[in-house]
């Protein structure tokens, strides 16, 4: 039932009426269609929390637009409810044990609607799961910490004068501005051992008629960087750049944020704690090292927003070609059994369970 960020109405109903079966409490609504499904253990204990991304992508194919789970979120809500299954059949021993299936990741607003409400409030540890390319991964692998960069879009606007093509020197072309601006851009410089990238991705510039110098630009940015602090040095080196170009030829540049993601940051017990259970499951053969990723996910909001909260993220190989968000993405589903079993021994060393397995 692929629906698109904060649209999922129908994927929501369905998991909400699954836990519900399951004997899970159950809060749905939250931020519009996140889910929430509370088990609580005879003693107490920590909080875990599981959390599942629920919207897909749009694409246009054969040119009609459609919903496509292109990114795997509906592999991640299954094996969330695969864990669901074991934790409601083999009870909760201690604490309490939250699935949290969050809309919009893919909007990079999802998390922070959920941290709105609260959802992390009384959680401690908190765990998440996403299939990896065949590239990175493969079926019977996994690795125990994924760590996304961070990333962030930017806008500017540039501002010049307008004047007859004849005249340019009445005018400020916005064009020479904007090409200062990229070739400022492309000269940043920070920590080389940082893997990290700043470009133009969109420009937009004049009118319908040639003869006019256009007094008015307006580009998009898009940075990548493997950690949070370089990241805000990266941000602040991009501005002052679009700034200081656009000057250079008498524009004037103003800089927006849109929005970003932050870099993962994780608890070594949880990393720990993965790989323990990725060599249960899988073997010694199938834990890898872990995976250093330029992609990005709004999950490690939650541990940004709560520094004491001890994050984990398990990447598993699927088999999945040829790449994510690509509409004709497709993944080995026997991978799913792979990470039901992963996510199920880490909670169970987390709260345990009350019932010895079948």
């Amino acid at each position: 039932m692929p629906e698109v960020g904060f649209e999922e109405k129908r994927t929501s109903a369905f998991v909400a009426e699954m836990l519900g079966r399951l004997g899970f409490e159950v809060a749905t609504g939250i931020a519009g269609t996140g889910v929430v499904g509370t088990l609580k253990g005879k003693h107490s204990g920590p909080g875990v929390g599981v959390r599942a991304d629920m919207d897909a992508l749009s694409h246009t194919v054969g040119g009609e637009l459609r919903n496509i789970h292109s990114c795997g979120h509906d592999a991640h809500m299954t094996m969330v409810l695969g864990l669901a299954k074991v934790a409601a059949s083999r009870k909760v021993e201690k604490g309490v044990l939250k699935l949290i299936f969050q809309p919009g990741e893919e909007t990079l607003f999802g998390a922070r609607k959920m941290i709105e409400h609260g959802v992390i409030d009384d959680i401690d540890h908190l765990l998440g799961i996403h299939l990896r390319p065949a590239q990175e991964a493969g079926l019977g692998q996994a690795t125990p910490a994924l760590y996304h960069g961070s990333s962030y879009h930017l806008e500017a606007t540039l501002t010049g004068v307008s004047a007859h093509g004849a005249r340019p020197h009445l005018g400020v072309n916005v064009i020479d501005a904007a090409a200062a601006v990229v070739n400022a851009i492309n000269a940043i410089r920070i920590d080389p051992t940082v893997p990290h990238s700043a470009k133009v991705t969109r420009l937009i510039a004049g009118g319908g008629a040639n003869n006019i110098i256009p007094d008015k630009a307006e580009l998009a940015l898009d940075l990548r960087c493997q950690t949070n602090p370089l990241m805000r040095e990266l941000i602040d080196k991009v501005t002052r750049a679009v700034e200081s170009a656009a000057f250079t030829v008498g524009a004037k540049a103003s800089v927006t944020i849109k929005g970003g993601v932050v870099a993962a940051e994780y608890s070594d017990d949880m990393i720990d704690l993965a790989r323990e259970a990725i060599v249960a499951v899988l073997g010694e053969q199938g834990l890898l090292v872990p995976i250093v990723t330029p992609g990005a996910d709004d999950f490690h909001f939650y541990a940004q927003h709560k520094p004491a909260l001890k994050a984990g993220f398990v990447g598993l190989g699927s088999r999945l070609l040829p790449g994510l968000h690509h509409p004709e993405m497709g993944f080995d589903h026997a991978a799913m059994q792979d990470g039901i079993g992963i996510l199920s021994r880490m909670v169970e060393r987390l709260v345990g369970y009350g019932i010895p397995p079948a």
